[in-house]
């Protein structure tokens, strides 16, 4: 039995990079052999085990097999005399297809470090065709690694557009679209994901609605980028230097889906985006089963963007309105994930990538007025019902309106 660290421990820590899960391939050995060393079988589709201590997996090399249409179209072939480079062989991209032994040596028969060097993403063997999820890990990989240069490589790319053309990627199911997706919005190059995905023409069938972005012009005096895709990629950048959170940058990315829908003799503007936005973002999440809390501020941004960048100009009546709508003025509520992705979206243009976004204060000043209201006194007159909600409300705007006009 031997035992050897693979995949993304070695190329992590190769790269100089913090390595928080390890997996590990055995050589040689049966199932009873690792049942009996007090491993723990919990693969379901291929024979995979838990260490007693350490908890981390433990993998039988294997050999797979496309036996049909999909991802999960193989047979698994674990015989003890699979060994470690055909193993390595079955795996996504050459520098996931490195291991390490007890020693420390580096086995590395596919030429890994070389483009790890060369900052390549470059798949193992033609087998990489045969499972379409890959298509999905490069990309996330792209916006992982973006950050220090590192691009897919031609003949990758080449790859995955002739899977995308011979229709391997419908078989994906859109959990584990999902799944990946929302993994590269935490990457530091989320961008990266949407990039790849849209040249090798998967953006086009797994997320059409933000495909159809690109190519359509904006008023130019708005968005000196001029195209829609464009700033929606440059939103989700500075989402990404605005905050952690993957909702956040769900809905700066998601926030102008609208202008995809825009006729021909409106633009370069588009009036009522917003509206056909919240139609494209239902249609959207409910195909890739996004999380409700996703959504949600989705709704928000795409629904009132365009009035909180103009909050000076609306009067304290609209501002309470929009505050009631953002769910704001309930106990312990925040506004915070909202404006920041309005920031993001603000900052997304050419030229505006370090300007100051003064109306995020505004607001949150009209919201600290609002929630400042004391509703004891309308208690104690004996309001109820609709009665005492129109009379919070008088205050609210009223608190709102001499704060405006301080």
């Amino acid at each position: 039995m031997e035992v050897y660290l693979v995949g993304g421990a070695v190329r992590d820590e190769l790269l100089g990079f913090s390595v928080t899960e390890r997996d590990w391939v055995v050589v040689g050995a049966t199932p009873e052999e690792m049942c009996k060393a007090g491993f723990k079988p919990v693969g379901k589709d291929f024979p995979v085990y838990l260490h007693p201590t350490t908890h981390d997996e433990y993998a039988l090399a294997r050999i797979e097999r496309k036996t049909a249409p999909g991802y999960k179209g193989f047979t698994v072939d674990a015989d003890p005399a699979v060994s470690l480079e055909q193993d390595l062989l079955r795996r996504d991209l050459t520098v996931n297809s490195m291991a390490k032994d007890s020693d420390g040596n580096i086995i590395d028969p596919y030429n890994g470090m070389v483009d790890l060097r060369n900052k390549i993403l470059r798949h193992v063997s033609p087998a990489f065709r045969e499972d379409p999820v890959r298509i999905l890990r490069v990309a996330r990989f792209a916006a992982r690694y973006g950050h220090i240069g590192f691009t897919v490589a031609d003949e990758t790319m080449e790859l995955m557009n002739s899977m995308v053309k011979a229709g391997e990627i419908d078989a994906l199911v859109s959990e584990r679209v999902w799944s990946e997706f929302v993994r590269a919005l935490t990457e530091k190059t989320p961008t990266a994901f949407i990039e790849v995905l849209r040249d090798c023409g998967a953006l086009a069938i797994l997320f059409p609605e933000l495909d159809n972005l690109f190519g359509v012009p904006q008023n130019p005096h708005l968005h000196p980028e001029i195209d829609t895709g464009r700033h929606a990629l440059m939103s989700l950048s500075q989402a990404s230097r605005l905050s952690i959170k993957s909702e956040i940058r769900f809905a700066a990315l998601v926030h102008d889906i609208g202008k995809g829908l825009t006729t021909k003799d409106n633009l370069p503007n588009h009036p009522g985006h917003e509206e056909a936005g919240l139609i494209l973002l239902d249609t959207l999440c409910r195909r890739t089963r996004v999380p409700n809390e996703f959504k949600k501020l989705a709704r928000n941004v795409i629904r009132y963007h365009e009035d909180i960048h103009q909050v000076n100009e609306l009067s304290a009546e609209q501002i309470v309105k929009i505050l009631k709508s953002l769910d704001a003025l309930k106990k312990n509520s925040s506004i915070d994930n909202f404006l920041l992705a309005c920031e993001a979206d603000a900052r997304g243009r050419k030229g505006f990538e370090q300007k100051s976004y003064p109306q995020a204060q505004v607001l949150k000043k009209c919201h600290a007025a609002a929630l400042s209201v004391d509703t004891k006194p309308l208690m104690n007159r004996g309001f109820s019902g609709q009665e005492i909600g129109e009379a919070i409300s008088k205050l609210r705007i009223q608190s709102i309106s001499e704060y405006l006009h301080n």
